[in-house]
Formats: C-alpha cells, sequence, structure tokens
C-alpha cells in the first residue's frame, strides 16, 4: 500500500494486486458510493468531492469517499485545496473483466425502474 507523511498531502491508495473483490463489492454496496461510482463513471477528468451533491454531512461525505478509495474504487489526489477523484477503471477491469459495466448497468436500469414508480 502506498504511504505518505500528512505534509505531503498524497492519500494513501492499494496498489493494484492489493484490490480485492469482496472490498470492491463491499464499497459499492452503499446506495451513496454507488451513485458517486456511477457519476464518476460518467467524467474521465475527474470530480472534486463538491462535485457531489449528496444529502449527507460533510464528514458522513469524506467517509464514503475514504470506502472507496480504500477498496481500490477510486483514486483521489489533491489539487490544490480539493481533492480530485477518479474512478480507476482500468485496475478494476483488469483484475475483475465486466464487473464494473456489470454494476453500471444495472444501477442504471434500477434508477430508472424507480423513476417509472413515481
Amino acid at each position: 500500500m502506498t504511504t505518505a507523511t500528512p505534509s505531503s498531502r498524497v492519500l494513501a491508495h492499494p496498489a493494484r494486486d492489493e484490490i480485492r473483490l469482496e472490498g470492491v463489492l463491499h464499497a459499492l454496496s452503499d446506495p451513496l458510493r454507488l451513485l458517486v461510482v456511477c457519476e464518476l463513471a460518467g467524467d474521465d477528468a475527474g470530480l472534486t468531492c463538491s462535485d457531489f451533491a449528496l444529502p449527507v454531512t460533510k464528514s458522513t461525505s469524506t467517509h464514503h469517499f475514504r470506502v472507496l478509495r480504500e477498496a481500490g474504487v477510486i483514486q483521489q489526489i489533491y489539487r490544490g485545496t480539493a481533492k480530485l477523484n477518479a474512478l480507476r477503471r482500468a485496475d478494476l477491469d483488469a483484475l475483475f473483466p465486466g464487473l464494473l459495466d456489470s454494476v453500471l448497468a444495472a444501477a442504471a436500469r434500477q434508477a430508472d425502474r424507480l423513476a417509472d414508480e413515481v
């Protein structure tokens, strides 16, 4: 695992070979984290944490992003004072071919189904 001193403002991320399926599935099992992943999947440039309108407190939002990062689902880097978030699609596709696309497609179908119910 990559480690850094707090002063370097580099966040720890698991190496590709440290990413575990059960960790990824756990990270994706929360509706808010799944929403974050779906939004990141549609943006190749990455998004800052403030780009997400999550209906939770800042500390809870930080927790969700940390879970995704520690599971290896996203990468976070500092740009000034903001954290830029990007999906680790290449790593996830290499380790678990088709998983991310299947989850994203299922999430889209569920969103459509729930919208039809309203």
